[in-house]
């Protein structure tokens, strides 16, 4: 199997490559190094530096948006099957510049499934289609997406879905959660909490009782290799831990392991919408997905990481003009 994949050098990618590479598998591995004008430079040079420092496989810069680049590195390489992982990563980063997240996030995934019609395709989504939740989602729920974060990837579940529908390709949709672990940036939830308990700064908890479905990196990762090596044609699935915990909880945890911080507990931010856990009993069925990592583990282990490394991190970050 010859796999193709986007985004590879970021936090969820280098550790899916490291897997299809175990396995045998021929990867070709295509990103473009940006900072999506959330993290700084530096931090971005010394996280990508750590995850491809294993890679057997060729990184080629490419930008998903330049198609004529995209068409000739599908040509030379003729992948079997295309895991799309390239996108602006989360909500802030599509807020802090909405003009660059929908280039990325609709020209580049239109210019990726102008190039899959003939292969298979595994987009990776996000929980945030699912709106406000007010219990486990299933992939059958209806998703009401809030923000344009949300509404463009479940427009790209829409675009993926219609591509099969007039080409007959072959895909599948994945909704991971809020990942979390070691190399990721500090601008994420659970990075936040970290790098503040450790530099002896508050924990500003956004909604005490706020729910997210905390997933381990690695859990994460095996979940889209299996969906890759052998998830069911036209399926979407949930790839999550599969337990909703509070912020709360997490801040707690967190300050419990690193030995100080003190948790501040605010208002919601009502630009998110209410979450909670998703259902994996699909994935857990389909394709034997079983997520090992519990938060506290999870936290223990991201710590481990993290300490070695605050220096790396910083939150002066320019935003665009």
């Amino acid at each position: 199997m010859k796999v193709l994949v986007t985004g590879v050098c970021g936090f969820i990618g280098h550790r899916l490559v490291n897997l299809l590479e175990r396995a045998g598998k021929e990867v070709l591995v295509i990103d473009s190094h940006t900072t999506y004008g959330s993290v700084s430079q530096r931090e971005l040079s010394n996280l990508i530096d750590e995850r491809t420092r294993d890679f057997k496989s060729n990184i080629v810069s490419i930008d998903i948006c330049d198609f004529a680049a995209m068409y000739k590195a599908f040509e030379t390489f003729n992948p079997d099957v295309v895991v799309h992982l390239a996108s602006f990563p989360r909500q802030k980063s599509v807020t802090v510049n909405p003009q660059e997240g929908a280039k990325t996030m609709m020209e580049g995934l239109i210019n990726v499934l102008e190039l899959s019609k003939n292969r298979r395709m595994i987009y990776i989504s996000s929980s945030m289609v699912y709106g406000d939740m007010s219990r486990p989602a299933k992939e059958t729920d209806e998703c009401n997406p809030k923000g344009l974060y949300a509404l463009m990837k479940y427009t790209g579940e829409k675009m993926v879905e219609d591509y099969a529908r007039r080409f007959g390709m072959e895909y599948n949709i994945i909704r991971p959660s809020a990942v979390y672990g070691p190399l990721d940036v500090g601008d994420r939830v659970v990075a936040k909490f970290m790098l503040n308990a450790l530099t002896g700064k508050e924990l500003k908890v956004n909604g005490a009782f706020e729910k997210l479905d905390f997933s381990y990196v690695d859990d994460t990762a095996m979940g889209i290799f299996l969906v890759t090596t052998s998830g069911k044609p036209e399926q979407i699935y949930n790839i999550t831990r599969g337990q909703g915990r509070t912020l709360y909880e997490a801040a707690t945890l967190i300050r419990d392991i690193v030995g100080k911080g003190d948790i501040i507990t605010q208002d919601k931010d009502n630009q998110f919408p209410s979450r909670d856990a998703l259902c994996v009993d699909k994935a857990r069925e389909d394709l034997l997905y079983n997520p090992t990592h519990d938060l506290e583990h999870g936290l223990i282990k991201y710590y481990n990481w993290i300490r070695d490394r605050v220096h790396w991190f910083t939150t002066s970050v320019s935003k665009p003009a």
